[in-house]
Order: C-alpha cells, then sequence, then structure tokens
C-alpha cells in the first residue's frame, strides 16, 4: 500500500512538471524589427506543434525589472509544464549565465541570470536550476554570433525543452538554489505606517500599481469611502504627497479626480479617473520607487 502511494506521489511530481508544448516568449526587442519573429522561425524549427504566446516585446530597452515584474504578473496563469523565454540581456555575451530555472509550481523560464528571475524565485519558489549548455543546446551554426542568444540560444533551448526533444535534465550542468536578485521595497507595516514599491505602471492608463496587497493594507483599517494619506519617494527625495479616497471603482468620483483602488491582482493602486496618475504627477516606476500609506 505504502509503495503504490509513493508511486503515486511520484507520478503526481513528475506529471506537474512534464512539459506541455505552450512556450512563452518576452523581450525588450519591440516589434519594429524581425528579431522577435526570428527567435519564433527558430522555435517552430525544432518543433511545428509548439503552441507559441507573448507575454510582451515592449518592456523598456535594458529594463531587467520590468522583465521580473511581468513575468510575476503572467507566469501564475498559465499551466504547469508551461516553457518562458523571457530577453532583456544588456550582458549579452557576457559571463552572465544563461539557466533555466524550475518553479515548485513546475514552470520553466529559460533566461540569463541578470536579476530576471527576481520575483518570480518568490512568487512561485525555485524547484531546480540548470545551466545551459550552449554546446549541446545552441543553435547549429551559430557559434560565430555573440549578441544574439535570443534566438541562438534561449528560444532554441526554451523550444526544445517545451516540445521535450530534450528534458529538463539535458539542458545542462545544476546549479545552487539561487538566482541573482534586484533588492527593493517589500509591503511592510509599521508604527501605523505601511511602506511598499511601485514596481510598474499600468502603462495604457497610467495607473501607478504598488506591491502593497490587501492583507498588509487592511492593517490600516481603511475601508471603501474614507481617505489615505500617501507618500511617495523616487530614492530618497519625496515628490508627491497627498489624501486620497480609496474606491470600488472609477466612476464613483468625478472625471479627472484622483483616488486609490485596488488593481485586478489584489494590490493598492493610484488612479486618475479617465486620465494618467503618472503623467498628472511625474511618477514613475522601478525598485527605486517606494510609497507609504498612513490614516
Amino acid at each position: 500500500m505504502k509503495l503504490r502511494l509513493l508511486l503515486f506521489l511520484c507520478a503526481v511530481t513528475f506529471n506537474s512538471f512534464s512539459q506541455n508544448n505552450v512556450l512563452v516568449f518576452q523581450s525588450d526587442f519591440g516589434l519594429k524589427d524581425g528579431a522577435v519573429s526570428a527567435m519564433k522561425g527558430v522555435a517552430i524549427g525544432v518543433s511545428t506543434d509548439l503552441k507559441i504566446f507573448d507575454v510582451t516585446h515592449e518592456i523598456p530597452a535594458f529594463n531587467i525589472w520590468e522583465a521580473a515584474y511581468r513575468l510575476s504578473q503572467t507566469a501564475q496563469y498559465y499551466p504547469a509544464g508551461t516553457v518562458f523565454v523571457s530577453v532583456c540581456d544588456p550582458g549579452v555575451g557576457t559571463a552572465r549565465h544563461s539557466v533555466v530555472l524550475l518553479t515548485k509550481s513546475g514552470h520553466y523560464f529559460v533566461t540569463p541570470d541578470n536579476g530576471t528571475l527576481t520575483l518570480i524565485a518568490e512568487q512561485l519558489g525555485i524547484q531546480e536550476i540548470r545551466e545551459i549548455d550552449e554546446v549541446k543546446n545552441r543553435r547549429q551554426n551559430s557559434n560565430e554570433s555573440y549578441t544574439f542568444h535570443g534566438r541562438d540560444v534561449y528560444a532554441f533551448t526554451g523550444a526544445r525543452l517545451a516540445s521535450k526533444t530534450i528534458t529538463f535534465e539535458q539542458v545542462g550542468p545544476k546549479l545552487p538554489n539561487e538566482v541573482v536578485k534586484i533588492e527593493y521595497q517589500k509591503p511592510v507595516f509599521e508604527k501605523g505606517i505601511i511602506k511598499g514599491g511601485i514596481p510598474i505602471l499600468d502603462i495604457q492608463y497610467g495607473n501607478v500599481w504598488t506591491n502593497i496587497d490587501k492583507k498588509t493594507f487592511a492593517n490600516l483599517d481603511v475601508k471603501a469611502g474614507d481617505f489615505v494619506k500617501v507618500q511617495i519617494f523616487n530614492g530618497t527625495k519625496k515628490v508627491y504627497e497627498g489624501k486620497l479616497k480609496l474606491v470600488h471603482t472609477f466612476g464613483e468620483v468625478e472625471v479627472g479626480t484622483d483616488v486609490v483602488y485596488f488593481n485586478s491582482l489584489l494590490n493598492f493602486s493610484l488612479a486618475v479617473n479617465q486620465g494618467s496618475f503618472s503623467e498628472k504627477h511625474k511618477i514613475y516606476s522601478g525598485a527605486n520607487w517606494t510609497i507609504s500609506l498612513s490614516k
């Protein structure tokens, strides 16, 4: 009986980590040229059975932090076994490691280990990390190309892994379960004040998203309709201060009114009804942007 249970648990674990032919791309390449299309062409060349999707290719150039955030924003909604290829690689061709991270949730991330995995490692946990063996897992006849590892290494390896052409063990040698991390302000409540970070903007609308979750915010004992004192800093410089009404929806206030609310990820956010909070107050995002809240 115990043996059957052990075999069952092993089978469940294996299946949850088994690749599912889904390959998801992200980069800072933009869509003005053929770079993204070339990566997808390499992937299809490995297997025409792959199902290929995109997170985004509009990461601001060289912005590793935003690449890290976009992965954490979206990966959780894909099934276990999905392979993500993220290429924001200002250090391309240097000594930074090219890796595949397998999370405890059963997702795979193919990327340079340059900070891109900061949030995913925290959110989904590290099951195992392997360094890509670029002798075995590199597009044929690409050894003289030093500046497009997204095509020659990451897309190729990601496609081979997603299609089960190779196993995770065949990616390359095992590494310690540690990734390069970008330091940032995590949400904390101390002495009546909540501190958090501003990891990203809701770019289309100019809303300002924080990493302060509802559970942390509940320490203030503020309800919808109440006002919250907000201070925003860029490094040590205070760039905004105000008292804003907490609402459920933007339509609860007049057009042009500043409000605070909880976004689709249930994190505390700031907005202008039918306007841009970011543009209005010159608030932006990144690991150096922080916010404090009080009653």
